[in-house]
């Protein structure tokens, strides 16, 4: 088969999902305000926030999710394209310095911008919190911040499974899911795959308190041997992306319980995370076209819920 027609092929509904295990409105109860929100990344998006507002839109978005803008121009174009194409906001946050004071300095400088403009309340903030070699203790420190501004501007503040942070492998996180009962976090589960070179088989507890606690999915499959497969429609990564599914399955029927609002991005990103051929590299599939695949794939899943 040639690769055009096998990727044509892969495209369509030759990959099926295991049905919703407990989904069904007759076997959960159904909350009045439960509202699935989907958003688009910027990530990798090379025109204008504007054109990006243009293209969420069209695909079917609820928004966009993508990092505080630095200055006061950024922040002016971002709210007008907001604004123009009626789309909400999710923003990301960090540190990025090596120095704990340092870091700890600009996360919150960052984070209570965020939390605090006057445009647009967010629907979210999520952070790149903290670094793996941080002491527990200093971690801790940047929840226990986050956790005051939830409460004083009622916006939803998580913390995201993300290697290189303080949450990058499960066993990790478990310690933190447990000596703090208000942490809430952003589920991106590709990173501890790749972490534990495994879909986490072996550590069901932990996966199951991080399901409990998770306000915001990030929704890229990632594999035991790297954060993102080259294409979910192919058939070689149905297992997988299966896995993956299931756990988001079990994180919707929380919520549907629960009620409120439930955000979810698609996060397929572009080159390194999009694998590439040698020497040219040539991205070996297309991000947009994946992105919005997952768009509609978990629309259709859960949408109806």
């Amino acid at each position: 088969m040639q690769r055009r027609q096998f990727l044509k092929t892969a495209t369509g509904a030759g990959m099926t999902l295991a049905p919703l295990t407990g989904l069904a409105a007759d076997t959960i109860p159904m909350s009045n305000d439960f509202q699935l929100k989907i958003m688009g990344t910027s990530w990798g998006y090379a025109g204008t926030l504007d054109s990006l507002c243009e293209k969420v839109k069209k695909e079917g978005y609820d928004g966009i999710e993508m990092w505080w803008p630095a200055t006061p121009a950024l922040q002016a174009e971002l709210f007008a394209a907001l604004k123009k194409h009626q789309l909400e906001i999710g923003f990301l946050a960090a540190g990025h310095e090596s120095d704990y004071q340092q870091h700890f300095a600009s996360f919150k400088k960052m984070v209570t911008a965020a939390a605090s403009n006057t445009k647009q309340k967010p629907l979210y903030i999520n952070c790149h919190s903290g670094k793996d070699f941080f002491s527990f203790e200093e971690n801790a420190a940047l929840i226990a911040f986050t956790m005051e501004m939830a409460e004083k501007t009622g916006i939803r503040i998580s913390h995201e499974t993300h290697r290189s942070r303080m949450l990058f492998a499960a066993p990790v996180a478990r310690k933190f899911l447990q000596e703090i009962p208000g942490l809430r976090i952003t589920l991106d589960i590709s990173h501890w795959c790749n972490v534990s070179e495994s879909l986490l088989q072996d550590q069901p507890g932990t996966v199951a308190l991080a399901l409990e606690r998770t306000d915001h999915i990030h929704a890229r499959i990632g594999h035991p041997e790297g954060p993102q497969v080259n294409d979910p429609r192919a058939p070689e990564w149905a297992e997988t992306v299966a896995a993956h599914f299931a756990w988001w399955d079990k994180i919707i029927s929380l919520k549907i319980q629960q009620g409120g609002i439930m955000t979810i991005l698609t996060e397929f990103g572009p080159p390194d995370y999009m694998p590439t051929l040698p020497y040219t590299r040539q991205a070996l599939a297309n991000q947009w076209e994946i992105n919005v695949y997952m768009l509609q794939t978990l629309r259709k899943r859960y949408q109806s819920t």
